[in-house]
């Protein structure tokens, strides 16, 4: 009878915060838009490849060999925006921003390629967006390095197919699990773990702060209620919130129009991402027990998820970053959770390898959550 009891007001509890969420028109505005649009458009509108980069020529030897090659900087890598009559020019338009890639091509530039002699293109590249910049650096000089082999080829009377018999080095690259390099995979999966962790500390904080914001903190303070059954309610309330809306992305966005796959085990999957939010909803509590308003656990919010994002792997890969950087990563469930959900979706691999990060993230969300629980009672105390 006692244990029944305990569980209707639980219940009870749960129904309570889904019913006073529902009514909070504002944030369910903002969850459905970040589950459905702003996973949309982080996978339709992002791209970290080069794409129609701005290329100007300056062409001093106007001659075969100079348009071959000017030919090969093509769509969709690069978009040819004409050619410019003097080096200063196309200096100009790369400091306006009109151009990524200057290329100036010597005089005497094909006579030099018959010849034999050594001859060199110059490639001025802005890479105030520096992603951008190196790629098209790269593409460039892949570009300039592949018509000079040839040339030379055809010098000494070999056509390309007979560089079979030169000493060569070639790189055969074999990319797996997802060998379309489709980008629209990685940005909306990572959308949506951004995403989840941003609401798994947002929803649970703002819950208990919006308590004492409309007065029924006092309420609930004379109720037959323990800090226990307060707490952990909004926290399972919220987390069956996040998975719908985890859902949503998953079958309506990432599944429906990008066609990423689920290879690992979808149970799985929800299972983890129960796991995380639940456990990553600690840090919810104690802003909560902080923050005296909804606006103040907005702010705090942003102050807790931002380190967690960029120290995740979650947009910049842990072997880009310093090695006091990369020792910090590891206190981040979401850099654990991250590994998870990448290997379950894209890898499909399951316990027998994802065990380590499961137990990291179960040991940093179960200090997370303690921490915030024994905080929250000291406040009701």
């Amino acid at each position: 009878m006692v244990q029944a009891v305990w569980w209707r007001r639980i219940y009870v509890m749960i129904v309570k915060e889904l019913r006073q969420l529902s009514r909070d028109k504002a944030l369910i505005g903002f969850f459905f838009w970040a589950f459905i649009m702003d996973v949309y458009l982080a996978g339709s509108g992002t791209s970290m490849q080069l794409v129609n980069a701005g290329l100007v020529v300056h062409d001093s030897d106007h001659s075969m060999a100079s348009r071959e090659l000017i030919h090969r900087f093509h769509m969709p890598y690069f978009r040819f925006d004409g050619e410019v009559a003097h080096p200063n020019e196309g200096v100009r338009r790369l400091d306006f921003g009109d151009a990524v890639v200057l290329l100036n091509i010597p005089p005497r530039f094909q006579e030099s390629l018959a010849s034999g002699e050594a001859t060199a293109v110059q490639m001025q590249v802005a890479a105030t967006h520096s992603p951008q910049g190196l790629s098209a650096a790269s593409y460039g000089a892949r570009i300039v390095g592949e018509f000079g082999l040839e040339s030379s080829l055809r010098r000494m009377g070999m056509s390309t197919n007979g560089s079979a018999a030169l000493p060569i080095v070639r790189s055969d690259h074999r990319v797996w699990y997802n060998p379309n390099q489709n980008e629209s995979w990685f940005m909306s999966i990572s959308e949506v773990l951004t995403i989840t962790t941003i609401f798994s500390v947002l929803l649970p904080a703002a819950a208990l702060v919006r308590e004492r914001e409309r007065g029924t903190v006092e309420q609930l303070l004379v109720s037959p209620l323990t800090p226990f059954q307060i707490m952990v309610p909004k926290v399972i309330a919220m987390t069956l919130v996040i998975l719908a809306g985890t859902a949503m992305s998953l079958f309506g966005i990432l599944h429906g129009i990008f066609d990423v796959p689920m290879k690992g085990s979808l149970l799985l999957y929800f299972t983890m991402t129960t796991l995380y939010v639940f456990t990553t909803a600690g840090l919810g509590l104690v802003a909560a027990t902080i923050a005296t308003n909804q606006a103040q656990v907005s702010l705090m919010t942003i102050l807790v998820v931002a380190p967690m994002i960029n120290l995740s792997g979650t947009w910049t890969p842990p072997e880009a970053m310093p090695v006091l950087l990369r020792d910090l990563m590891q206190l981040s469930p979401l850099y654990h959770f991250v590994t998870i959900s990448y290997g379950i979706q894209l890898k499909g691999i399951g316990l027998d390898i994802l065990w380590p990060s499961i137990l990291a993230m179960l040991g940093l969300g179960g200090s997370l959550f303690g921490f915030g629980m024994w905080r929250f009672r000291r406040q009701f105390r």
